[in-house]
């Protein structure tokens, strides 16, 4: 778990500290899709240059833990789709809890590329089951589609990761998408606490040295602030 997913003691307006980034070749719309989650607005922007990023708190009702609320402060990374920024990309990976990986579904060259982004994740992500969420991008240009759904369907279930489509512009499932994330993100969290809780009651003595260090590392990141 990342060190950066935290209990806020200090800052008491959220309960939880998540980190995703968004990753995808240029021009597949992953700015766009940001702001509208964030601002719920439409707005055009040329390609980013390095990182950016934006925040936003939403709340979250546990599927887990039945009847339980959580407060969350969601940081999204916007990543560069160019190559010479992918040295800046994989500096965050340490701290990041959840990935969108986003093609265009009217450019089968950023479909094709899904695969290599996986391998990049893979090699480069500190967590050794990464959450990841697999985007078809710009429904609104059905006209020009050139990737259909079951095609995108097909490779997600064969990278065993979660496929949904969205539209930067009009809306459709940019919020529904971040909310998948969150509920994988959350539920992966909330199951290691209660193993690591229920271990604490069995006693920990008797664990390999590689998950005693785990679970207590988790439980320091439930506990500190964030600093």
């Amino acid at each position: 778990m990342s060190t950066d997913v935290r209990r806020a003691s200090v800052d008491n307006d959220y309960d939880y500290l998540l980190k995703f980034i968004v990753l995808g070749d240029l021009s597949v719309g992953k700015t766009t899709y940001l702001y509208h989650f964030v601002h719920n607005i439409y707005s055009n922007f040329k390609s980013t240059v390095g990182i950016d990023f934006y925040e936003k708190r939403v709340t979250f009702n546990s599927n887990v833990n039945t009847g339980i609320g959580h407060r969350l402060k969601l940081v999204l990374w916007d990543s560069a789709g160019q190559e010479r920024f992918r040295s800046l990309t994989t500096s965050l990976f340490r701290d990041v809890m959840g990935f969108i990986l986003m093609f265009d579904v009217s450019n089968e060259s950023t479909f094709l590329s899904v695969r290599n982004w996986i391998t990049f994740i893979q090699t480069h992500c500190y967590h050794s089951e990464p959450q990841i969420i697999l985007i078809g991008n710009k429904t609104d240009m059905n006209d020009r589609r050139f990737v259909d759904t079951i095609r995108a369907k097909e490779l997600a279930n064969e990278l065993n990761v979660t496929y949904i489509e969205t539209s930067s512009i009009t809306g459709y499932n940019v919020k529904e998408s971040i909310q998948l994330l969150i509920e994988q993100t959350m539920a992966q969290m909330e199951l290691a606490s209660q193993k690591y809780y229920t271990t604490l009651a069995l006693g920990i003595r008797d664990l390999p040295i590689k998950t005693k260090t785990l679970m207590i590392k988790l439980s320091e990141n439930q506990k500190q602030c964030d600093c």
